[in-house]
């Protein structure tokens, strides 16, 4: 039987190394070590690593293992949800690994007694984890099928739901006297410790913390924060990396100033401000210090970026649907008034500008909220490279230069030449990129062109063409191309 083993075990090895030269041609395979001493009176261990091993090698079996991340809540019962219920955080290890993707879930914010009463009301799975499911399925960047997901397919993945409310910043228990707990960076924190000492982060190389919307805005927050409690733990030299998915909102003038009632007209400049309060929030240290006394400014992402240590690429689509939301600009129903149009445009525009230093980026000038986990995400293309390419780029140009500067953080890196990792649509319109994902009416479930989306949005054609002085036929192949 030891016999049989060893051969499957070398077979595999082989296999995994043709699989991985395939999906990740630009790093060294990672190893799978075996225990090949003393098998007979250590059968269990070898044969979970055998088990493990089998699981890395899925695209080479006809069978599909079970991946699916599974629940565990926290053992410190004093970090909780909203409501006082254990938090937690789903997990699938993939051992003989070395790197961590640790997700951290979006899912907007409250930020008074009333607005946290409605959210718990309409939206309890974000503040309480008494219903979350045993298991949840990765998708995105948390898939295990490397036809998904490249470049981290086979890494240990771990989500962390979003059950605070306060952006993953707050650190406020909850008491006789407050209603709520916001506990988001002490969760944060939490994960880290027990992934430290119970599920085997002990000898990493890479912890990539990620996260979409209200997530992406706690990458920004949090990712200095692990970094240096990993140090604090005995594991410097883990190499810390941000990856902020449309968390980099704008503090800027909502187009129709509305009363801060509630979530959604509430500009994000008031609602954080109010929010930080509340939550007794925690922000990067650097950054507090250069906004102390406004340390709200620190929760949008051109100004805390210049503060960080670590290393974050950002993901944000150029007319994000949130940000729109809260300025106040809806898509739905009527035709958008000129204004409305020019400030969509405005919009872009500000964002391009937010976004000239940061040297590692993927920016499509779509309408959406949201890529890393979604099923499409490989689809989306910025000067014909994909977010998994380019994330996968800057992953090699952070290698080369710690493999030539060693851990300083005040080189430039750049990445191999034809790898890009600075990514940004040029075209100036909503849906300007032909791989932006599909727009449907509202009304009806249909499939939208770019050319009926922007007359859905009230588009004038004829006098666009005019101020680009061009035919206005010239105009519309232009949209329908992607130009």
């Amino acid at each position: 039987m030891i016999r049989i083993l060893l051969v499957l075990v070398l077979f595999g090895s082989a296999q995994g190394r043709r699989v991985q030269g395939q999906t990740q041609r630009a790093d060294t395979p990672e190893s799978f070590p075996l225990d090949f001493t003393a098998v007979e009176g250590n059968m269990d261990s070898f044969m979970t690593q055998v088990k493990s091993l089998a699981q890395s090698l899925y695209p080479c079996s006809s069978q599909r293992l079970d991946q699916d991340m599974k629940l565990q809540f926290l053992v410190n019962s004093s970090v909780t949800c909203n409501d006082g219920t254990p938090a937690g955080f789903y997990i699938k290890e993939s051992r003989g690994s070395r790197r961590w993707l640790i997700f951290l879930e979006g899912g907007w914010y409250c930020f008074s007694k009333n607005t946290c009463d409605s959210r718990y009301e309409t939206m309890r799975w974000l503040m309480s984890s008494s219903k979350w499911p045993l298991t949840r399925t990765g998708t995105g960047i948390l898939s295990p099928q490397p036809e998904e997901n490249p470049h981290w397919w086979n890494a240990n993945r771990v989500f962390v739901p979003y059950c605070s409310s306060d952006v993953w910043s707050g650190s406020t228990a909850k008491t006789d006297q407050n209603d709520y707990a916001f506990m988001g960076s002490l969760i944060i924190q939490e994960v880290i410790k027990e992934l430290l000492t119970k599920k085997g982060l002990d000898n990493p190389k890479v912890l990539l913390l990620a996260g979409s919307s209200a997530g992406g805005t706690g990458v920004l927050l949090n990712v200095d924060r692990v970094a240096e409690l990993l140090k604090e733990l005995g594991h410097g030299s883990v190499q810390v990396r941000g990856l902020a998915d449309s968390g980099w909102f704008l503090d800027n003038q909502q187009y129709r100033t509305t009363d801060c009632i509630d979530t959604v007209n509430c500009a994000p400049t008031d609602a954080i401000q109010r929010g930080i309060r509340f939550w007794g929030s925690v922000v990067p240290e650097h950054c507090r210090r250069e906004f102390e006394g406004e340390e709200w400014n620190c929760f949008f992402g051109y100004k805390v970026h210049p503060t960080l240590k670590s290393p974050v690429f950002v993901v944000q689509w150029l007319f994000d649907e949130a940000q729109l939301t809260v300025d106040n600009i809806h898509l739905t129903g009527q035709t958008l008034q000129e204004g409305q149009w020019r400030y969509i445009q405005n919009l872009g525009n500000e964002l391009r500008n937010t976004l000239k230093n940061v040297p590692a980026m993927f920016v499509p000038a779509c309408l959406s909220h949201e890529i890393i986990t979604r099923s499409y995400w490989m689809d989306i293309h910025v000067k014909g490279t994909s977010l998994p390419r380019a994330l996968q780029c800057w992953d090699r140009s952070l290698q080369n230069s710690l493999r030539n500067h060693g851990n300083s953080s005040s080189i430039v890196r750049t990445p191999p030449r034809g790898c890009p990792s600075h990514l940004i649509d040029s075209c100036p319109w909503p849906h300007c990129n032909p791989t932006c994902p599909t727009i449907r009416d509202q009304l009806t479930g249909q499939e939208m062109s770019v050319v009926q989306f922007l007359a859905h949005l009230g588009f004038d054609v004829q006098r666009m063409a005019q101020q680009q002085g061009m035919d206005p036929n010239k105009l519309l192949g232009m949209l329908s191309n992607g130009t």
